[in-house]
């Protein structure tokens, strides 16, 4: 199966301007702060353009002006490597305005990876697997989006002291990665449920409405593995969804708050002592 390539979108907006986290670390701005000595978007964009594998990079803030004071984010961006596009008031609008800036453009027929500017951790390792994951599910018929999931078994044994948000399944609890493929032009129609979402946040019952109600109360009880609630979800938003599950805890760490901050930088720390004793080995 020969290898499928992608384009990009990084979301890195903020959901306030009065940010704590980059003020607490003494940043400009949250994508911007410093993980290990490297402002944490800039990481992660340097990771994907490596990627033999990724094409067009499309970057979503909601102060591209404050992105660019960074040498190496501006550097991507002249060469064009990195485009900017704006913010949308919303996450999924976001996504939708990406979706079709890209569809807009001519002979564009390449699947779309979501990532968010937070996502410090990405590795090449974990973008094959996932890339690789998408691209047999697309090519089986069964997934118009993939995401990514990370059980709490491996998430616990990695970091037994971390706290995580997880979403309840049968045998197992899952938390979310932050990497999506939009694999199809079907995959838009993940993202206008998403954005319907948004706006029935404050109207949950509107939502419940459209997975029905024995799906909600077995989703409840943990009646549904994996794999049979994301058909429920398939059918609820008109396009097949696929999760793919990541083998290493890393996937799942995103920096929202101080405490994730923390433990980015301790990875880190942990990878170069481990670098430097092996060197003097």
């Amino acid at each position: 199966m020969p290898d499928l390539r992608f384009d990009v979108l990084v979301l890195a907006g903020r959901r306030d301007k009065n940010d704590e986290l980059a003020a607490a670390a003494g940043a400009t701005h949250r994508a911007l702060l410093d993980i290990a000595g490297t402002p944490m978007l800039a990481r992660v964009l340097t990771t994907l353009t490596a990627h033999d594998r990724i094409d067009l990079i499309l970057l979503c803030s909601d102060a591209p002006e404050l992105l660019q004071e960074v040498p190496a984010i501006a550097d991507m961006v002249s060469t064009g490597r990195v485009q900017l596009l704006p913010a949308a008031e919303s996450p999924s609008r976001s996504v939708l305005a990406g979706i079709d800036s890209l569809t807009a453009r001519d002979n564009n027929s390449k699947p779309l990876l979501v990532t968010t500017g937070d996502h410090a951790l990405l590795d090449h390792a974990m973008l094959d697997f996932f890339l690789d994951a998408s691209h047999a599910a697309a090519q089986a018929g069964s997934a118009d989006v993939t995401l990514a999931l990370v059980s709490e078994t491996i998430i616990a044994k990695r970091f037994p002291d971390v706290a995580r948000t997880y979403l309840p399944f049968r045998g197992e609890r899952y938390s979310g990665a932050n990497l999506f493929g939009f694999m199809n032009p079907d995959a838009r129609k993940v993202a206008v449920f998403w954005r319907t979402a948004e706006e029935h946040r404050k109207q949950p019952w509107r939502m419940v409405s459209k997975f029905g109600f024995l799906s909600l109360v077995l989703f409840i009880i943990r009646r549904l593995d994996l794999t049979s609630a994301f058909e429920r979800v398939s059918m609820a938003v008109g396009a097949r969804v696929v999760a793919i599950e990541m083998p290493v805890a890393e996937a799942a760490v995103d920096v929202d708050k101080v405490s994730d901050w923390v433990l980015v930088n301790r990875v880190f720390d942990e990878r170069a002592a481990a670098g430097a004793n092996d060197t003097t080995t």
